[in-house]
């Protein structure tokens, strides 16, 4: 059935989707900054240093030479392809033939592909909560039905098997390994378990990669060190600081590349060209030894802000494994997170996420602190945040973005 809107025209349910409420507040913060505040934004997981140099260059010698303008096929640059299977090999020791990658508009076109490829409408599809929230608003988007797995921190906010067998029968699993919003990461025996399960129960299992090389105790495991039979997502924007870009990637078994190329080119047509031809000079020599010296701000920032978090009575706070974000319980008489996001940006120019964006149930008492940006601005963020905590809790509702 339709929604009717304000006109004559008619919405369509399955459109309904939740917002991205990390947006919402990353479009308040624009507004606050146009007016000429200074926000400290914790809010989106952005890095704060942008393209790498050699991708920079080697755009602004694609539109000086007139090239890199017009469509690629639909599974992407050949030269890019074989440069991710480079990668696999190098990062995990796997074998990956250039023609199982499919090069995509960003992880969310990945997303899209792959929900449409995999599943019929009315699939079940599990997914942690807390996680990221287009899982489940793009499941709903596509007339398929998100499993929400209430995770905690005695399965480290991750699926387990128990969790999956507690949910009843499920057409599919996606886990994400740095997970977002909680950092957390899927050791190989769980991963194995996981797999295990999915192949018993007939459900594929897709795998969201999108922060592996941003990792702080141990590397993270891909799916495809344990088998070929699953699907595989990953994008430039997180690791290789590429958010604009729109470029990611797909692994998929033999069997599906087709079915995938031919969504991808009535969907989309092709991954941004400008986009591809950046993303394959990111993985230049100079474009890695770039990327991989922002490990040590996240670390540093790390180690500034949990602290931070913990002196101020922030509670249940996730181990950051990997990615860039701490996630955590409000202090003590703090209960509602949009109020208190609302306010944190209003009176001290900060902006942080909402728990509700990553546990619609048990996320009001929850926060995301995002902490890609420059140690400079961790520090502000923190001060600023000190302040907000010393001058205590009001009894207000939220009055900013939260959805």
């Amino acid at each position: 059935m339709s929604i009717r809107g304000d006109g004559i025209v008619k919405i369509s349910r399955r459109s309904q989707t939740a917002p991205f409420i990390a947006m919402d507040v990353l479009a308040e913060a624009g507004r606050a900054e146009a007016e000429g505040r200074h926000v400290i934004h914790l809010e989106v997981g952005e890095p704060a240093h942008g393209a790498p140099q050699a991708a920079r260059e080697a755009v602004a010698r694609a539109i000086r030479d007139g090239v890199g303008l017009g469509y690629t096929g639909g599974l992407g640059l050949p030269r890019l392809r074989e440069a991710l299977s480079g990668l696999y090999m190098a990062r995990y020791g796997v074998s990956v033939d250039p023609e199982r990658i499919v090069v995509t508009a960003g992880s969310s076109a990945g997303f899209v592909l792959s929900f449409l490829a995999l599943f019929d409408a009315g699939a079940r599809v599990a997914i942690a909560d807390p996680g990221y929230p287009c899982y489940r608003n793009i499941l709903q988007a596509l007339d398929l039905s998100p499993v929400r797995l209430a995770a905690g921190p005695a399965t480290r906010f991750q699926p387990t098997p128990e969790l999956l067998a507690e949910a009843g029968p499920i057409d599919g699993l996606l886990v994400a390994s740095p997970a977002n919003p909680t950092g957390t990461m899927i050791d190989r025996d769980e991963m194995a378990a996981l797999i295990g399960y999915c192949d018993a129960a007939g459900a594929p299992l897709i795998s969201d990669e999108i922060y592996h090389g941003i990792t702080y105790e141990a590397p993270a495991v891909s799916a495809l060190e344990l088998t070929d039979e699953v699907v595989v997502i990953n994008s430039f924007s997180k690791f290789h600081a590429m958010t604009g870009w729109r470029v990611g990637w797909m692994v998929v078994p033999h069997d599906m590349v087709r079915t995938v190329q031919n969504l991808a080119q009535n969907l989309f047509i092709c991954a941004p060209h400008l986009g591809q031809i950046a993303a394959l000079a990111a993985m230049s020599a100079d474009g890695e030894a770039e990327v991989a010296g922002h490990l040590a701000q996240y670390r540093a920032n790390r180690a500034a802000l949990i602290p931070a978090l913990e002196r101020l009575g922030f509670r249940d706070i996730a181990p950051a494994d990997g990615a860039f974000y701490a996630y955590a319980r409000l202090p003590e008489g703090w209960e509602d997170s949009r109020a208190f996001c609302a306010r944190l940006l209003a009176e001290h120019d900060v902006a942080a996420t909402p728990g509700l964006d990553f546990d619609p149930e048990r996320g009001a008492g929850t926060v995301r602190f995002s902490f890609a940006r420059s140690g400079t601005e961790i520090a502000e963020g923190i001060a600023r945040l000190e302040q907000m905590i010393a001058a205590g809790p009001r009894p207000e509702k939220a009055s900013a973005p939260a959805g």
